[in-house]
């Protein structure tokens, strides 16, 4: 989602490009003198993301109860969460805290596959969560037979296939660009566009590469979702038993939330990214960083609050540890 493109054009050059020159990370243009603050909340939701992430994950490897299809989709967003926050948020806060700006020019297009890879994988697995919904709620007795553990595994491995085979060439045209400009990145990761701006080419291809990528991913998985989530609903609404009912949307709602959290906040980010709109750069900025390091830290929380058996699991996990019992918490 937030590849977007960049302001097209052709660049003169001005030097041959040398790509052992490593690129110059701004961190948030604007606000350096305040570095050490920002630093705080980011450092807090990256502890958050770890924490929350590693105990679903824990929770759904120890408790035999979550071996499903739907929880091991959970543990599969909760490793992108992961992979997400750790590709990104040490780099900054080396920025903020200790000033470490340089980042080797293979090492920022390795954090920028990363990024859109699993921006990718993530579209993937939510659709794959949303047929796992659609054949639970519509087609319950033929549930077990189609989602087996084996083809669960495949879904998610055919996703994280998916996200690296359209990247893989976008990052070679992106390589292959010579970069002969300042190299400072405004920006505090190697976000897409940032770096593309520095390129002393025409960035033609790769924006529309980028372009078309985007749209075919996020319009289809986006379509399929909607398309699974309508036949939900409309199954739902003719259950007779109200608690029934209640009981389906409730399952649902956290996977809801997620979806919208991340398409919701992926393309405001991109357009930020894409059209001024008369805001400070910094707040654009601002924005592209919570993007990656918000969601992970809430997702955990929202399967937490909303799915009985991810907390049920999660409480259970606790009461193994010495000391604490929740037996009675839940």
């Amino acid at each position: 989602i937030t590849m977007g493109i960049g302001a097209p054009g052709a660049h003169v050059p001005s030097q041959p490009n040398t790509t052992s020159l490593p690129f110059l990370l701004t961190g948030i243009p604007g606000l350096e003198d305040v570095h050490m603050w920002i630093s705080i909340p980011f450092c807090f939701m990256y502890i958050m993301a770890l924490l929350g992430n590693g105990t679903i994950l824990l929770a759904v490897r120890l408790d035999k109860a979550l071996h499903e299809p739907m929880y091991y989709f959970i543990s599969m967003l909760a490793v992108i969460d992961l992979i997400f926050t750790t590709a990104v948020v040490p780099k900054m806060l080396g920025v903020f805290w200790l000033g470490s700006r340089e980042i080797a020019f293979q090492a920022c297009f390795t954090q920028m596959f990363f990024i859109h890879t699993f921006t990718a994988v993530e579209s993937g697995v939510l659709l794959a969560m949303s047929f796992d919904r659609y054949v639970a709620i519509c087609n319950p007795l033929r549930y077990v037979s189609i989602l087996t553990s084996a083809r669960t595994t495949r879904i998610g491995l055919l996703s994280l296939a998916r996200g690296a085979a359209v990247m893989t060439p976008l990052m070679c045209l992106l390589t292959s660009l010579p970069y002969c400009r300042d190299r400072v990145i405004p920006h505090s990761y190697c976000e897409h566009m940032a770096v593309v701006e520095l390129a002393c080419a025409d960035p033609s291809l790769s924006h529309l590469y980028s372009i078309v990528v985007a749209t075919l991913l996020v319009g289809m998985d986006s379509v399929f979702i909607s398309f699974s989530y309508g036949m939900i609903l409309r199954s739902v609404l003719r259950l007779p038993s109200r608690a029934a009912r209640f009981k389906s949307l409730s399952t649902c709602g956290s996977h809801v939330s997620v979806i919208l959290l991340f398409y919701m906040g992926g393309l405001l980010s991109m357009y930020l990214q894409m059209f001024s709109f008369s805001l400070v750069p910094y707040a654009q900025v601002l924005v592209a960083d919570l993007y990656l390091t918000l969601p992970p830290m809430l997702n955990p929380l929202i399967y937490g609050m909303k799915v009985k058996q991810i907390r049920d699991g999660i409480f259970r996990l606790l009461e193994r540890l010495p000391g604490l019992r929740f037996s009675d918490a839940h």
